[in-house]
């Protein structure tokens, strides 16, 4: 599936060419921390499927695993764009947040669920209203 995204200023524009039965929400606390939220969708994407413009700002950290991420984000609206390895990268995740698509890519699994908030099974029970 092609894919278009964007970070919420739009200094920084990506194209990609992605496989949808591969989206996945991640609940580890560090996807907490840095998405900002209870979780974080992604969908990985080779290098040579993934074109960008634009210049992203990059945060290297160490994950548990020992392993370096490379974040990329907007440096301007902090919008996450994605992680990779942080040498010599052979794939991405992209985070849906900033993909248009992203209605369409609902993740077919779930990892980390050991840090998982305990109330995402109820959200649906939760009253809303349609806008704010």
């Amino acid at each position: 599936m092609n894919i278009h995204g964007h970070c919420h200023c739009g200094a920084i524009r990506f194209t990609a060419l992605i496989d949808p039965a591969k989206v996945f929400a991640c609940h580890c606390t560090d996807c907490q921390m840095m998405s900002g939220a209870p979780f974080r969708a992604v969908v990985p994407v080779a290098a040579g499927d993934f074109e960008l413009t634009g210049t992203p700002k990059v945060y290297v950290k160490t994950a548990q695993s020992g392993n370096r991420r490379a974040q990329g984000f907007c440096g301007d609206c902090g919008t996450p764009i994605y992680a990779t390895s942080a040498e010599n990268p052979a794939f991405y995740g992209l985070r849906l947040g900033c993909i248009d698509e992203r209605a369409q890519l609902a993740p077919s699994k779930q990892v980390w669920l050991q840090s998982a908030m305990p109330w995402l099974h109820g959200l649906g029970d939760v009253p809303g209203t349609a806008g704010q």
